[in-house]
């Protein structure tokens, strides 16, 4: 327990929030060293506050990554226990990941490399049933934006059945198993927070989905992979100017 202390300490308050990964990956090591053997018995809120300065919300944000993670387990009144972790522990994100911008446009990161190579494969393979069911996640998107809605489910289904329409089952579970936390609306209220406000803001984002949904439909790959690493590459831009607004 003493390595485990003696590799958390670091800065101090000014940068709490910044501690969270850093907190999560140091125990998470730990765990998986063995130097927490499953089944002991985490230090307690109250000490990892005093011991590495940060604040119980700190704390407790970084337990729950763990805990989202499977990597420990709280016991109501007892406290938090370290689990026995597989040697083939499969690839999570969990909502929790997503506590910063900085979080989300790692995702848009890795976003951008998976559906601009979706989108070009729906192009070349997709069915008019395809189109059809990505046609109606269109009208979804922009009925709900004209009803103050933040239209994240729409926008989520228009992504799920671009991935679909590859015929590549793989592409379709990825996204079922990341859902609607993919969408940085879910986390950041980019909407409202735009300088053209929240109508425009969307309809500009309902007119990038249309740019890749017509070049499904034309059965152009390229034109659909440019399509939709521009409407990521747009996202990812206007989170990294929210991200530099912020800290100025």
């Amino acid at each position: 327990m003493n390595n485990l202390v003696q590799t958390l300490s670091g800065p101090g308050r000014g940068r709490q929030r910044g501690l969270v990964p850093e907190i999560v990956q140091a125990i998470s090591h730990d765990i998986r060293a063995g130097a927490i053997a499953p089944g002991e018995k985490l230090p307690s809120e109250a000490e990892l506050m005093a011991r590495f300065s940060v604040s119980r919300t700190v704390v407790r944000e970084a337990i729950s990554r763990l805990q989202a993670s499977d990597m420990v387990e709280t016991r109501h009144g007892i406290g938090t226990f370290a689990k026995h972790v597989s040697e083939q522990a499969t690839f999570r994100i969990a909502p929790e990941d997503f506590s910063t911008v900085a979080d989300v446009i790692s995702l848009l990161e890795l976003r951008i490399s998976l559906e601009t190579e979706a989108a070009g494969l729906a192009a070349s393979r997709r069915s008019e049933h395809d189109l059809e069911r990505i046609a109606a996640a269109l009208k979804v998107f922009h009925q709900a934006i004209q009803e103050t809605s933040d239209a994240v489910p729409a926008d989520f289904q228009f992504h799920l059945e671009v991935a679909r329409a590859t015929g590549n089952r793989h592409f379709e579970d990825l996204m079922t198993y990341l859902g609607t936390m993919i969408i940085p609306r879910t986390r950041i209220n980019t909407a409202n927070a735009a300088p053209e406000g929240r109508l425009a803001y969307l309809q500009r984002v309902h007119g990038e989905h249309e740019n890749i949904y017509e070049a499904i439909r034309a059965g152009d790959a390229d034109s659909a992979r440019a399509a939709m690493r521009t409407h990521l590459s747009n996202s990812r831009e206007r989170l990294r100017r929210s991200q530099n607004q912020d800290s100025a």
